[in-house]
């Protein structure tokens, strides 16, 4: 029979792979301090058969890899040619996480009422509505406060003036705060037994485990598996991209 520790428990901790609750088989035996470890820390134990065992850690060991984005324009085929010169068409920089998209060449300067940001870069292609994300932080120094919208809602949020090589234009809204939420194929979606809509509870596996409790799924067989933070969401939580997080419940309830 194999003994569990709270020095094992510790180290699980740290390594942000501790459940709650706390599998256990029948084979395993848990000191009486790793108990009190557990509970003082609010984590049941719970006692399963191998099978059922299996199981419960596998669905706990579902992950995330994370995608962290600055801010950034995208841009309507109209404004690209009024902020570029006519005909202008955008030069792929770097291909991005989900597939067709890529950051360009061009960069943009966003002017506030109280600042601006210069070297803000544009994505691609170009879209039908020019959107702008910014991050909170951002929004202090231009003078504006961005609602938190999931990208493309982007009523009665508010406008910013936007610089280019040749020209300028000021959008009566557009500006946002990107919501975090998480990119799946449908394959995605059906490994973890979710739909487009859904809401995922997701917690970092860093030294600051943030959890992030409404994250929005969408799917769309084009998009590739990804967990779309904003700047400041991923200096909180001490986030790269690259980084896993874990996925701990959905729909607003944690598993087990």
């Amino acid at each position: 029979m194999a003994v569990i520790t709270e020095s094992h428990l510790r180290t699980e901790m740290l390594k942000g792979t501790l459940s709650n609750p706390y599998f256990v088989s029948n084979n395993h035996r848990l000191t009486p301090a790793a108990y009190d470890f557990l509970r003082d820390r609010g984590i049941r134990v719970k006692k399963l058969d191998n099978h059922l065992i299996e199981q419960g850690v596998q669905k706990q060991a579902l992950s995330i890899p994370v995608g962290v984005s600055n801010r950034h324009v995208h841009l309507s085929s109209d404004h690209v040619e009024v902020l570029f010169g006519k005909g202008y068409k955008l030069t792929p920089y770097r291909s991005l996480s989900q597939p067709g998209q890529f950051a360009a060449e061009e960069t943009v300067v966003l002017v506030g009422p109280k600042g601006s940001l210069s070297r803000v870069r544009v994505l691609g292609p170009a879209r039908d509505l020019t959107q702008i994300e910014i991050s909170r932080s951002d929004g202090f120094i231009v003078g504006i406060h961005p609602p938190v919208r999931l990208s493309g809602a982007i009523d009665g949020t508010p406008g910013i003036t936007i610089v280019g090589n040749v020209g300028s234009i000021t959008v009566s809204q557009g500006v946002i705060i990107a919501k975090n939420h998480v990119h799946m194929s449908p394959n995605d979606a059906r490994q973890f037994e979710v739909k487009d809509g859904d809401c995922l509870i997701v917690q970092a596996t860093t030294d600051r485990p943030v959890i992030f409790s409404e994250v929005v799924v969408r799917v769309n067989e084009r998009f590739s598996l990804d967990f779309h933070i904003d700047i400041d969401e991923a200096n909180a939580a001490n986030l790269k991209t690259g980084d896993l997080v874990k996925v701990i419940g959905k729909n607003g309830k944690l598993f087990g």
